[in-house]
């Protein structure tokens, strides 16, 4: 069980330490997405994926050990949430220490994940309504009112305000 124990503790140290780079990355996403470089927020999704993906992995050997040591404590593995395995060891106080303060560790990294994922999302909102308003715009300015011109026959010469040959066209 001691070697369970250690192998746990384990995974979750590289689990949370993988958090934390990922959470890095996503404080450097702010700026980026910020002043719009298209580029640099390209190269930083492509890491995030490479991390992502080593989360998993790690997240899958967390499992099996967990479902290990269910079979040896003869436990289900549903109760072998890390909450529940902190209680479970208050006869070892020194992995129960270990355990809890890793614990708290990735719940920390994943609360402040969270928070500046969301805070990403805005900003790729707001520069989503942004994208959108000046396509708006650019198609307002084609479709300008008339102007009250008119000919020395009483024709509305048809000018419209605005309007400049060779305009934007987004199906190109």
């Amino acid at each position: 069980m001691a070697s369970l124990m250690e192998n746990l503790i384990d995974v979750l140290v590289r689990e949370c330490e993988e958090y934390e780079g990922l959470l890095a990355l996503s404080q450097r996403k702010t700026g980026i997405i910020a002043g719009g470089n298209l580029e640099d927020l390209q190269k930083i999704t492509d890491d995030e994926q490479d991390l992502v993906s080593r989360i998993s992995n790690l997240d899958k050997r967390r499992m099996e050990v967990t479902a290990d040591m269910a079979n040896v404590l003869n436990k289900d593995v549903e109760m072998m949430k890390l909450s529940n395995l902190i209680k479970m060891m208050a006869g070892r106080p020194e992995d129960q220490a270990k355990l809890s303060a890793v614990h708290d560790r990735l719940q920390g990294a994943v609360r402040e994940l969270q928070r500046v994922n969301e805070q990403n999302r805005e900003l790729l909102v707001n520069a989503l309504e942004m994208v959108e308003f000046e396509m708006n715009l650019l198609h307002s300015m084609k479709a300008a009112p008339e102007t009250a011109n008119y000919t020395r026959d009483a024709y509305n010469s048809g000018a419209q305000m605005g309007v400049t040959s060779g305009s934007f066209d987004a199906k190109q």
